[in-house]
């Protein structure tokens, strides 16, 4: 058998096996952040009875957008305004209303004498559009921080 008739099969099933349909686009599907996030939302609303060992920061946020992720954090800031611990952090779903909130910590881990603030900052499509203003927290005890107003991020 010579070799030609060989490659010939050998091209025409090439070209016959890349020949297929083009695959059908899917529609896309939200990715897995804004999965991750509806979850720790619910979470955060499923918390339950605080318990004994824990304090917690409460209160509503105005002005979050529908569908917008919110973080809040409970940090240790040093002299230069940097971050330099997590004490606790909570994420939410905005809902273009107004978004309670519950931020439960250990006082245990909350420095004496270090200065803490409760920061937060709203995302839509991975791109930050609001922060809210930096609040000093001062003592590790279960504090009711009324309405918090986010403004545009600069």
């Amino acid at each position: 058998m010579s070799l030609r008739p060989l490659i010939l099969l050998s091209v025409f099933s090439l070209l016959a096996a890349c020949s297929s349909d083009a695959p059908q686009p899917q529609p896309p599907t939200p990715g897995p952040a804004p999965q991750q996030a509806q979850k720790k939302a619910r979470e955060a609303a499923e918390l339950g009875p605080l318990p004994a060992y824990q304090r917690e920061l409460s209160g509503t946020l105005q002005g979050v957008p529908d569908g917008a992720e919110v973080e809040l954090a409970l940090l240790v800031i040093d002299d230069k305004d940097r971050p330099q611990q997590l004490i606790a952090s909570s994420s939410l779903i905005g809902t273009n209303q107004a978004l309670p909130f519950r931020l439960r910590f250990n006082p245990d881990s909350f420095p004496a004498g270090a200065r803490v603030e409760l920061r937060g900052r709203a995302s839509q499509s991975g791109q930050l559009i609001l922060h809210l203003p930096s609040r000093t927290i001062t003592q590790p005890t279960t504090q009711a921080l009324g309405q918090m107003q986010f403004v545009k991020a600069p």
